[in-house]
């Protein structure tokens, strides 16, 4: 992405830093540069591995810059800021209203995004709200109305962008109807289920029926119908991030297997797409998309509070203002 030279740089925020997850680090980095002093202190070895792979003077995204950064926990927030070169942090997040085009919603806590975005999509500002936006009918609805109302407002899982999907999702890959889809994630369902759930999405098109999701010790499994007929089957295993990003697909043709390796430019496309949407003001894709899949996630919740039962996704988006 490139811009004229008489643009002024789209000024971001960068907002909210919880337990797990180094975004605002790895983000920021990637539209801004970094230091390479500084990073070396990042607390995020993964981050640390796949930015230092891309020398210094190579890094960023021109046309935007993080120039705002606010953190829950004060205390991280100069060594996220000397990293990402982000010149100003702030107390609160909502003292960046006024000072930036738009902002980022860095926290993957999808019981928690109400309150989070709220100051900002009433203030006008385009918000991205990391995954997954929201893990209740109350607060999904709540986004839909905000949507409605003409809120510019997107949410995603990096995976959506990964570049070892294309071939699978340009239908190029010869692997005929698709029968049997599996994946694999880690931490729990409601935190990184939509780490498959977007990219399998992504292939099969919109239309999942139901999903079940059991558990077991340290493991939940969910098992999704697709209206085409496919059955997907997602582990979530607690500590399996050492086997998180695979997928499997098996279809009349043949079967592939995606290995998800490529997270500099997974989340480099993810944020250059909010750019450009904040520019243009056209979504990357439509905002049902998103709902199906909030929907999906808030049936496997529904059906491990309930034994297990197969919940009907239809369940959930009946109640919804759609």
């Amino acid at each position: 992405m490139s811009e004229p030279a008489s643009v002024p740089p789209l000024r971001l925020a960068m907002l909210g830093m919880i337990p797990g997850n180094g975004h605002p680090y790895s983000w920021s980095a990637i539209i801004n540069g970094y230091d390479p002093t500084t990073l070396a202190s990042c607390p995020y070895p993964v981050i640390c591995k796949y930015l230092g792979a891309h020398p210094v003077g190579t890094v960023g995204v021109p046309g935007a810059q993080v120039t705002h950064l606010w953190t829950d926990d004060p205390a991280e927030a100069a060594l996220v800021g000397a990293t990402a070169l982000i010149p100003n942090i702030v107390t609160r997040p909502e003292e960046v209203i006024g000072h930036v085009d738009a902002v980022l919603v860095a926290t993957d806590d999808g019981f928690d995004h109400i309150r989070r975005a709220r100051p900002f999509i009433e203030a006008g500002l385009p918000v991205f709200v990391d995954k997954p936006l929201a893990l209740t009918i109350e607060d999904l609805t709540t986004f839909i109305n905000w949507e409605k109302s003409g809120a510019r407002l997107l949410s995603s899982s990096g995976l959506r962008y990964a570049p070892e999907l294309d071939v699978h999702v340009a239908g190029t890959a010869g692997l005929g109807d698709l029968r049997w889809i599996s994946g694999v994630s880690c931490k729990t369902w409601e935190r990184y289920g939509i780490h498959l759930l977007e990219p399998i999405f992504r292939v099969t098109g919109p239309g999942f029926i139901s999903v079940r999701l059991e558990t077991a010790p340290g493991l939940e499994v969910a098992h999704l119908v697709h209206r085409s007929g496919a059955q997907v089957s997602l582990p979530v295993i607690y500590d399996g991030g050492a086997t998180f990003g695979t997928l499997h697909l098996c279809g009349t043709a043949g079967q592939a297997t995606v290995k998800f390796s490529d997270t500099y430019t997974t989340f480099r496309r993810q944020l250059v797409s909010y750019i450009d949407y904040v520019r243009s003001g056209r979504s990357p894709y439509p905002f049902a998309e998103t709902i199906e899949l909030m929907s999906i996630l808030i049936a496997g919740i529904r059906s491990r509070a309930e034994g297990s039962r197969r919940v009907d996704v239809a369940e959930v988006t009946s109640a919804l203002p759609l």
